[in-house]
């Protein structure tokens, strides 16, 4: 499978409308060490984030691999909300609290204060990714674009009336994937740097703060042009799960590579988000583990790759 047999083709998304996503949730981080404890535990920088933007950021491990990711703002000079996996908060709620020590801050599972949804739509006020704007009592956030469509992540008070949800889940989990901007979840909890993700290309890492859990690992792999994976957009003609390794033809003794994100659409088929080996790319034929006879079609990302920051 070359560069040059790239499918072009993409699915439609709804051009307009919403959904919840019950696959996340939202933790609290309150008090005035707020942003600065958080800018210590995250790869992106939070001492500097104003109330008009939000942060895509990792939380890495000592090896620099990813035990969650998150979509963060601040509601208030001491306050920020971080929006991630609801399979990975737990733990990451005990982690992160481990590292509290002195700071003033409190760390706190607030799901049930929010209503997470996801919307399709442009937003004159969202027309630049990861861009903050209130509504009331509720926040909106630019998302990268899916298939030409804009998203964007709501949260909602729990005790305020739903708006109107007309869209599938299936629809938005689409969406994700064709966004080329995977999330962390229990099935690939601690399986990728960010830079596996592209995160460094989706404003995911910031590698001029300071010092963080897995710091010295992801400068190292930018820096030093040792990564050696990407993660790439496919569809596939059989279900996928987060999780699954992928095989290439060339080598089938390794897998070649390991899928991030995954959803199964009743009308546009499985597609994908794959961490593939560079090398891999090249290769004839891609397929997903135990199905030799599956083949991947590789598709291109809806950004552009920054090789070097």
């Amino acid at each position: 499978m070359t560069s040059s047999e790239l499918a072009p083709t993409l699915p439609p998304l709804p051009a307009a409308g919403s959904c919840a996503l019950p696959h996340l949730g939202v933790i609290a981080a309150c008090g005035e060490d707020a942003a600065h404890f958080l800018h210590n535990q995250l790869t992106q920088d939070f001492a500097l984030l104003d109330m008009q933007h939000a942060r895509l950021a990792a939380f890495c491990n000592a090896k620099g691999r990813m035990q969650a990711s998150m979509v963060g703002f601040k509601t208030s000079p001491q306050e920020v909300l971080l929006v991630l996996r609801a399979d990975l908060l737990a733990q990451t709620l005990k982690r992160l609290s481990m590292f509290v020590l002195r700071a003033k801050v409190k760390l706190k599972d607030v799901s049930a204060k929010w209503q997470v949804l996801g919307a399709f739509g442009s937003d004159p006020l969202l027309a630049t990714p990861w861009t903050l704007t209130p509504h009331g009592s509720a926040w909106q956030v630019a998302l990268y674009p899916a298939a030409g469509v804009a998203r964007r992540l709501h949260l909602l008070p729990a005790n305020e009336a739903l708006v109107t949800t007309n869209v599938d889940l299936q629809d938005w989990l689409l969406g994700e994937v064709l966004s080329g901007v995977a999330d962390v979840q229990a099935a690939t909890y601690e399986a990728f740097v960010p830079q596996m993700l592209n995160y460094e290309s989706v404003d995911g890492v910031n590698f001029k703060k300071g010092c963080y859990p897995g710091q010295e690992v992801v400068a190292r792999s930018q820096f030093r042009g040792i990564l050696k994976r990407r993660t790439y957009v496919m569809s596939s003609p059989v279900a996928l799960q987060a999780g699954v390794e992928i095989f290439s033809n060339t080598d089938s003794s390794q897998p070649a590579g390991l899928v991030a994100q995954a959803v199964s659409h009743d009308q546009h088929g499985h597609w994908a988000l794959v961490c593939l080996q560079t090398a891999a790319e090249q290769a004839d034929t891609l397929y997903p583990a135990g199905s030799p006879d599956s083949p991947l079609r590789l598709h291109p990302l809806p950004y552009a790759l920054r090789e070097d920051i």
